[in-house]
């Protein structure tokens, strides 16, 4: 799990004084997030919150092909290019990023200096958009991916997935709205087969790792 921004443009801040302290209090939130959902390797990488339309483009891809050529996933999961339900324009650049990363990772003519220190290409087998057939009608005008896999995680992953959100404990705030909108939503995760490895026909799916190939 690789987070762009600490999220220092919250207007929710907890007790922090500062930027610095929002971010460092934020991260140990989403640590501790991880930890709760099992996930092994989490980090943030500190690209300045709200702001990531302005970041240097071949610099962040580089980041996130740096991670997946050391992590080397048989699958990315990101957001489309809308920016996912909010349509908030952070996870859109996320998305754009993530994007270029999974083609990028795999080709021996890019970030050169990642492959003579030691590293080896490496080409993710799918890329995902997280998407849905819904939209939220109080957030901005968005064009979400067309649905191409739902995955059923039922009613017990979903609230471990509510809960997990709830060890952001500066968005307390949040709780009561969240839970009533998630609450409302299917717990069937849907997504969008962006991109694969080796070319394919389109095809329905109901496992994001349907087909995936060891090694």
């Amino acid at each position: 799990m690789v987070c762009l921004t600490a999220g220092t443009a919250a207007r929710n801040r907890g007790a922090a004084r500062s930027d610095e302290e929002l971010a460092l209090i934020r991260t140990q939130e989403f640590q501790a997030s991880c930890k709760f959902l099992g996930v092994t390797h989490g980090e943030v990488l500190g690209y300045p919150d709200s702001k990531l339309d302005g970041a240097n483009f071949h610099d962040v891809v580089g980041e996130l092909v740096l991670r997946i050529r050391k992590l080397r996933p048989q699958v990315v999961l990101t957001f489309g290019q809308d920016g996912g339900l909010t349509g908030h324009a952070d996870h859109a650049m996320a998305g754009a990023f993530a994007t270029q990363a999974f083609e990028w990772a795999g080709r021996p003519d890019r970030y050169l200096e990642q492959l003579s220190s030691g590293l080896q290409q490496h080409a993710a087998q799918k890329l995902y958009y997280a998407t849905a057939d819904f939209k939220l009608p109080d957030r901005m005008p968005t064009s979400p991916p067309t649905v191409t896999a739902r995955v059923e995680v039922g009613a017990e992953r979903f609230e471990r997935k509510i809960k997990a959100f709830m060890h952001h404990k500066t968005q307390e705030p949040l709780f009561a709205r969240l839970r009533m909108s998630l609450g409302g939503m299917p717990t069937t995760e849907m997504f969008h087969l962006a991109a694969t490895r080796e070319p394919q026909e389109a095809r329905w799916e109901g496992d994001l790792f349907e087909g995936v190939v060891s090694g």
